[in-house]
């Protein structure tokens, strides 16, 4: 398998990890390019050993699986600079925001193209990522991409309209939980807990909830119940998060996060309007 990335941010840096550390491809077998950033290219080279050009063409004419990662907002220029070097590759695009229409029409052609929403665990194999093809996608090659991308988590196959909610759950969601053991972290020292401790047991904790969750049958909802004895501990942390609402807090954030995700689509489509109507 032989892959183009264009782009070399923090997205596609944490899918190159994810598929060398999964011994998925082959250094050798990986060309990145970007905008203008010399110093990540090199820093890209020296720490993967992937191979690094300037030459579009060359990038694409070695590469059957082009990966689109730059900036959305650089994503016009971005594949307007390939479209005379286009063949048959597939192309994947973790761009937010930018649909399979504008990429083919950018593209010029109905080019086989696959959205896909990782997050950034892809980084240690554990993404949670849904993907979205177009028509013009094989049965083969969905197939690929799923396994590519299964190489550094889960994947899920989803129609294109679902992908803004996917950006609310599963690609924002790391943030979440980050945010959510700061707050814990936060309220350990307050209550007099040692730092280093205190984040050995929170990460414990979150790892065997999550563990549980994967191997029972059973809903987040029971396992809760299980856990929450009546007039013990847990009821009483579980009743101050409802007194502070927390679960419409979480609510809110999910969806204010997808509502986000559309106007960001809608801003990328009226900028580029702008840039040709000038």
């Amino acid at each position: 398998m032989k892959i183009g990335v264009i782009g070399a941010g923090s997205m596609a840096e944490a899918i190159i990890s994810g598929l060398i550390n999964g011994n998925v491809v082959r250094p050798g077998n990986i060309h990145v390019c970007n905008r203008s950033d010399r110093s990540k290219l090199l820093y890209m080279q020296d720490h993967y050993g992937v191979n690094v050009t300037e030459n579009k063409e060359e990038l694409l004419e070695r590469s059957e699986i082009i990966i689109l990662a730059m900036k959305p907002k650089d994503a016009e220029e971005a594949v307007l600079s390939i479209r005379p070097y286009v063949k048959k590759q597939l192309f994947l695009s973790v761009l937010a925001g930018v649909t399979i229409h504008t990429i083919q029409r950018l593209l010029g052609k109905k080019a086989p193209v696959i959205r896909a929403m990782p997050n950034t665990s892809a980084a240690i194999q554990m993404s949670a990522t849904a993907i979205a093809p177009s028509e013009e996608v094989t049965m083969h090659q969905l197939k690929m991409a799923k396994h590519l991308f299964e190489t550094i988590g889960m994947v899920a196959v989803v129609e294109e309209h679902r992908l803004d909610a996917v950006t609310a759950l599963s690609g924002s969601g790391p943030a979440y939980i980050y945010y959510f053991i700061e707050a814990m972290e936060n309220a350990a020292m307050e209550i007099g807990l040692d730092q280093e401790i205190a984040k050995s047991l929170i990460l414990q904790t979150l790892a065997g909830a999550s563990e549980m969750l994967m191997q029972s049958d059973k809903q987040a909802s029971q396992l809760r119940k299980e856990v929450t004895s009546p007039g013990g501990t847990t009821e009483a942390g579980i009743e101050k998060l409802k007194d502070y609402q927390f679960n419409d807090a979480i609510i809110a954030c999910v969806k204010r996060a997808a509502e986000r995700s559309v106007e960001l689509q809608a801003q990328v489509s009226n900028e580029k309007k702008k840039i040709r109507e000038a």
